[in-house]
């Protein structure tokens, strides 16, 4: 398990209010993961310390914390640890004992909590496991109980919805967490349960600073959500170095979004709408990146007839894709372009071919095709094991995604799913993409000058801000991520520029790009996103 160090617990209590000086013994604050008590013990201080403050006996504050569990070895520590701290406290052992056992509880956070509104507060470090590592009948469950958990979603998506579905109003969530979901495709359906009846206060990325006891995979962030109306979102990052700062120092500067040596702060007075990414990698980026965004328009745009898209997903490989020319009709055989085919800027084609069950009007008959038939015949039962062939076993020969033949003659741009830059590649309408391929056409734009626009570090900004960062610099260049690039609109741009982009593109020039570039957004510098 992965615990919290004490200087992010103090922090996050503080963001979230919960704090001595009000009413604590009265109110519900919930920890959904107890792990050994790091939370508990900074929540049990500040109760303790409000109780002395207003004269209440904490033996009356029994129903004040409320921890969860469902390892037993993890239980019977954080009550041993809150017991000796309360005692540490000047609490008599009889009411810390009972105390501890009454708070901290060996059940299932997210099968406990299905219930109404009881929290004032619900902070903690919320487990990181992947869906399909969780036992299926718990899987099933999480996933009928919270709308959020979809996709490859990963467990703290529905620690989310749980803990922001008990707050009462007013109430806060505060979370140190993975912040994936800020950005990627299943964290949208907690993205858009947050903005239709929640309000973000605070994101703090803590990538660079050592936020647990031990290091973690993950890149976390604390954020602190509340149940009221949407106001200012505060976004800061944390710098090596707070983690010996003084708390206060650090949570003065956070709430008046004011920058100092172990953090960078800003305010920003609107937030994301829907399910749109949350790109928070830093304050500077992030407003550079708003600003940007009221000046240009999306790359993908029914104005300009740009589309942005990926290839084809066959669900069978082994089947489907071939080294070279298969030994079938003429008609079924598309020239394939691999992820592997884009070096340098253009498109180095391998042979590889697709075995095409599409025509212009659907899915073939391969009574039509026989040798077609019985190409794919040592792989039949592979097929038809398939999802998509379960429910049409009669159409076992489909794969996942239809083929759109004009696309093949279309000329276009491809870029790999995964690179450490971007470069895109130009196809003059000669190849099909495979899945690992994204391709952009457009009806107005010169495909080169936008390829030496994408190739830029404006085009690559936008990746950097809004992608899913990998292990080893590297990026996913999805449909998702390259939608959300924003261009001028080509009309507007000089041939002198234009030129420029166009010798950038066909010399794998990105210095070029860059120059050319930062004169056509009207930028200086681009801030480095993190």
């Amino acid at each position: 398990m992965v615990y919290t160090k004490p200087w992010t617990v103090e922090v996050i209590l503080d963001l979230a209010g919960y704090t001595a000086d009000k009413p604590l013994a009265t109110l519900v604050a919930l920890e959904p993961s107890a792990g050994d008590g790091a939370f508990l013990c900074g929540m049990v201080r500040r109760l303790v310390e409000s109780c002395k403050r207003r004269r209440i006996p904490l033996s009356l504050a029994d129903e004040a914390l409320r921890a969860y569990d469902i390892d037993p070895n993890a239980i019977a520590s954080a009550i041993e640890t809150v017991r000796a701290e309360l005692i540490r406290l000047g609490v008599d052992g009889k009411t810390a004992s009972s105390l501890a056992k009454a708070w901290i509880r060996h059940e299932d956070f997210l099968e406990a909590s299905l219930g109404f509104p009881v929290a004032d507060f619900v902070i903690g470090n919320p487990p990181y496991i992947r869906l399909e590592e969780i036992p299926e009948g718990k899987a099933d469950l999480y996933r009928n109980a919270y709308s959020t958990m979809r996709g490859r979603a990963d467990i703290y998506v529905a620690f989310f919805q749980a803990a922001l579905a008990q707050l009462r109003p007013g109430g806060v969530c505060a979370y140190i967490c993975a912040d994936r979901w800020l950005l990627n495709d299943y964290g949208r359906a907690l993205r858009t349960f947050i903005t239709e009846g929640f309000s973000v206060r605070y994101i703090v990325e803590t990538h660079d600073v050592d936020a647990f006891d031990t290091e973690v995979s993950a890149y976390p962030a604390i954020t602190v959500i509340s149940h009221e109306k949407q106001g200012p979102v505060v976004v800061a990052k944390a710098l090596p170095g707070i983690e010996t700062a003084d708390t206060d120092y650090i949570v003065s500067h956070l709430k008046t979004a004011r920058s100092n040596s172990v953090v960078r702060a800003a305010r920003f007075e609107e937030w994301f709408k829907g399910d749109e990414p949350w790109p928070c990698s830093s304050p500077e980026t992030l407003g550079f990146l708003k600003e940007l965004e009221g000046r240009f328009p999306l790359l993908e745009s029914e104005g300009t007839g740009t589309t942005v898209g990926i290839g084809v997903a066959t669900g069978a490989d082994a089947a489907f894709v071939t080294e070279g020319r298969p030994d079938i009709e003429k008609d079924r055989v598309l020239p394939l372009a691999m992820a592997f085919d884009l070096k340098n800027g253009k498109v180095e084609w391998s042979g590889h071919h697709l075995v095409n069950p599409w025509s212009e009007s659907g899915l073939i008959d391969l009574a039509d095709y026989p040798r077609m038939a019985r190409h794919l015949e040592p792989y039949r039962s592979q097929l038809e094991g398939r999802h998509t062939a379960k429910d049409r076993p009669e159409s076992y020969h489909r794969t996942i995604d239809r083929v759109n033949l004009r696309l093949l003659s279309q000329p276009k741009l491809y870029i790999a799913d995964i690179r450490d830059r971007l470069v895109p590649c130009l196809d003059e309408g000669k190849t099909y993409p495979h899945h690992n391929v994204y391709w952009i056409t457009s009806r107005s734009w010169d495909l080169r000058v936008l390829g030496g626009l994408l190739m830029s570090e404006v085009g690559e900004f936008f990746i950097r801000c809004y992608g899913v960062r990998m292990r080893g610099g590297y990026f996913r260049f999805q449909a998702q991520y390259l939608r959300r690039i924003r261009v001028p609109d080509p009309q507007t741009i000089s041939k002198s520029i234009a030129a420029r982009l166009v010798r950038a593109f066909d010399s794998g020039n990105p210095s070029l790009a860059n120059e050319a570039a930062l004169e056509l957004y009207g930028i200086r510098k681009l801030p480095l996103p993190h």
